[in-house]
């Protein structure tokens, strides 16, 4: 077990936003409007259920990402950013207009088709 102490920022970083799909995940949900489980996997595109479950799972574990289910008929359950979540957004922007003024000096076309992102 690692000392709650000497957790390095950047590492912590690194592991609660990491992977391919938590980023865009977030990105999504950002609108800060309830999204439910098949609109976040329309979005997408191209990620498997498997893997969006566990994407979520793992962001709802964070303390990023809240999960509410209606148990009604038809049942369904819609996910929405957190408090906490909701803190990260500014410094998730920032961290989106470097890679713009980065990608853009590199010669790329920012675009982000997943998440739709204004860039």
């Amino acid at each position: 077990m690692t000392d709650k102490n000497t957790v390095c920022p950047l590492k912590y970083l690194a592991n609660t936003f990491g992977g391919k799909w938590k980023l865009p995940i977030i990105c999504i949900l950002a609108d800060m409007s309830p999204k439910r489980y098949s609109a976040i996997k329309r979005r997408l595109g191209n990620i498997t259920g498997i893997m969006l479950s566990q994407s979520l799972k793992e962001l709802e574990a964070a303390g990023l990402v809240s999960r509410k289910q209606y148990n009604e008929v038809p049942p369904h359950v819609e996910y929405s950013l957190t408090e906490r979540g909701k803190g990260a957004i500014p410094m998730l922007t920032a961290a989106a207009q470097w890679a713009v003024n980065e990608m853009k000096n590199d010669g790329f076309s920012p675009n982000c088709t997943e998440c739709q992102a204004q860039v």
